[in-house]
């Protein structure tokens, strides 16, 4: 199997679990899964969120998803509980396509390292 088609399957199973899990099955889409690693990596799961306090906790899982490619590097956690990340090295300059196979590597690694998928 191309580590292409073996990326598809476990994205394929990563939106199938969530989907189910979180949306009654209707299908999340990137940035819903991006928000949803967000939440996990708060560790507030049960409040809600204003519009702002969303767009970072999509950043906080952006960095978390990076880090391991050395984009990112963990820093601290404020009073607040909220963890903060230092750029490392800049983003290289992708397509739109590019990054989105970036950001579904690095989620389905993310659920691979906590044993969600197989």
């Amino acid at each position: 199997m191309s580590r292409d088609e073996q990326l598809k399957e476990r994205w394929d199973a990563v939106v199938e679990k969530l989907s189910l899990q979180f949306a009654e099955g209707d299908t999340l889409d990137l940035d819903a899964i991006i928000y949803l690693i967000g939440v996990q990596e708060l560790g507030q799961l049960n409040r809600r969120f204003k519009k702002d306090q969303k767009l970072d906790l999509m950043h906080i899982a952006i960095c978390r998803l990076l880090e391991p490619y050395g984009y990112y590097e963990f820093d601290y956690i404020d009073d607040d509980g909220w963890p903060h990340y230092t750029t490392k090295e800049d983003l290289p300059h992708l397509k739109a396509g590019e990054q989105s196979i970036l950001m579904k590597e690095a989620i389905v690694n993310y659920f691979l390292e906590a044993e969600f998928i197989a």
